[in-house]
């Protein structure tokens, strides 16, 4: 049916939209007692903490994953690397052990291959050029963003990509239908009130459109 059981107006930034698409479905799920089984959204939604709350919540994230390690300098990119989860370490291209230091730094792992082993290694231009030694960092939501890796190769995340053009014309509805291309009320509280009152006319409409639908016509032969 398309019906909206959540709007809420945002500041333009990444951080913050992530932080209330994860509320929202918090409060579906209490207020509504409805718990999605899968969610869609793109990729600005595709952070780790984001796809590890709606894991945590049950949810499959079809996202995809927001992801800046690869490189365009021609080095090596985290990817270059190989993970051993039942050891903890990283492969480099060669075969050396990258080993985790035990600490976080900006919600990431940190491991370090040995100078020893980067120093004489012919690939090393490749791979550390400006630095004795490579680091790789690794997320510590990391097991979360695999399993969102694994979902985008999947047949439901194709029919999800297809659900959300769905979505997408409610908010090509807002601008278009109900004049909400501009805000008119002032402040953050104001934008929350107008897209909260424009997500409630769109449902009434909706609404509307069923209730007068006229009754099948019987068939008889």
């Amino acid at each position: 049916l398309g019906v909206i059981v959540g709007a809420e107006g945002t500041r333009a930034n990444r951080i913050e939209e992530n932080r209330v698409c994860v509320s929202m479905v918090q409060r579906v799920i209490n207020n509504f007692g409805l718990k999605p089984k899968r969610l869609a959204a793109d990729t600005a939604y595709g952070s780790s903490k984001t796809l590890k709350a709606l894991i945590d919540c049950g949810i499959d994230p079809h996202v995809p994953v927001w992801d800046k390690s690869k490189r365009t300098d021609g080095t090596f990119s985290r990817a270059d690397f190989t993970y051993d989860e039942d050891r903890d370490v990283y492969s480099c291209p060669r075969g050396n052990i990258l080993n985790p230091t035990g600490n976080v730094h900006e919600d990431s792992l940190r491991y370090l291959a040995k100078t020893k082993d980067c120093r004489p290694c012919p690939r090393k231009k490749q791979c550390c050029p400006n630095t004795p030694f490579r680091k790789v960092p690794r997320d510590i939501n990391e097991d979360a963003r695999d399993h969102a890796r694994a979902l985008t190769k999947t047949k439901a995340f194709k029919i999800m990509s297809d659900e959300r053009k769905k979505v997408e014309m409610a908010f090509a509805h807002m601008k278009n239908i109900f004049k909400l291309d501009r805000l008119r009320l002032r402040g953050l509280s104001g934008a929350r009130d107008e897209v909260l009152l424009t997500a409630t006319a769109q449902n009434l409409r909706k609404l509307a459109r069923y209730v007068s639908r006229p009754p099948p016509i019987p068939v008889t032969g």
